[in-house]
């Protein structure tokens, strides 16, 4: 497929599926207000790849209120992953600005977690990269599965009730917001797109899971099994654990945290 085509299957074939969602967390989570400039930070997966596309889509289509910029943070690709994101990149009319920096060979040699670590300094290194291009927001290309699977985790392996919010502000960029637009598109929709238009996006193409195929999050991976075997027996199980998060019932919960406070039922007993 050309750029054309592309952008026409996102929002014809694939509007119910994926372009409808995404715009649906726009407007729901007022993820864009009037005169944003919103670094959207692509890694060269499926995920930031097709948030990005929307985006374009988005302000081509819809109000254009706001100004994008597409981030690449090239953090120690090999030669081969970095010319397949320029390739998708123009194949999807999509015009990538890429600046270097040097996380893989930090994370690698720190001696600790070097998938906690790079997630943390790559972070890091968009906000700080976009707050210089003069952006108030950056776009991350979390999705519903991301979201539900970390909700799984946080109850049985950290005993709390805790999601992935679909905006933050941030602590240490000051007038920076973190937002992800794609936060009520399923994963798989990505993948049946990313096949559709015949694209091959970039897996992980990171040097250390390159030479360490156990390497990585294996907690999420066990989460997308537990998952995928609850919905065998009731199909909207995703969706469930998804709607959850947004309607917490407190009167039925014996302790909630406002603030970082922690809060009784008791507190409340007997008014």
């Amino acid at each position: 497929m050309n750029t054309t085509d592309i952008e026409r299957s996102l929002i014809t074939s694939y509007k119910k599926a994926i372009y409808g969602p995404f715009v649906k967390a726009v407007k729901e989570y007022r993820l864009i207000e009037d005169g944003d400039r919103i670094a959207v930070c692509i890694s060269g997966g499926k995920d930031s790849m097709v948030m990005a596309k929307c985006m374009q889509e988005l302000k081509r289509h819809g109000k254009d209120n706001f100004d994008v910029r597409y981030l690449v943070m090239n953090p120690g690709y090999n030669e081969a992953n970095l010319r397949k994101i320029y390739e998708n990149a123009e194949k999807m009319g999509i015009p990538i600005e890429v600046f270097q920096s040097d996380i893989f060979k930090v994370a690698y040699n720190s001696g600790g977690s070097p998938c906690y670590l790079c997630a943390r300094m790559r972070r890091g290194c968009l906000y700080s990269k976009a707050k210089e291009l003069g952006c108030n927001k950056i776009a991350l290309g979390h999705h519903f599965d991301d979201v539900i699977e970390t909700v799984m985790m946080s109850i049985l392996y950290n005993g709390q009730i805790r999601s992935m919010m679909p905006k933050l502000k941030s602590t240490n960029f000051a007038g920076m917001e973190l937002i992800r637009p794609l936060y009520r598109v399923k994963e798989q929709d990505i993948i049946n797109f990313s096949r559709h238009i015949g694209v091959d996006f970039l897996r992980c193409a990171c040097k250390f899971t390159e030479k360490d195929e156990t390497a990585g999050d294996g907690k999420r991976a066990e989460m997308k099994r537990l998952i995928k075997k609850l919905k065998e027996t009731n199909p909207q199980a995703d969706f469930n654990i998804f709607t959850a998060t947004h309607n917490v019932n407190i009167d039925t919960v014996v302790g909630c945290r406002k603030n970082g406070v922690l809060h009784s039922f008791l507190e409340t007993y007997d008014d």
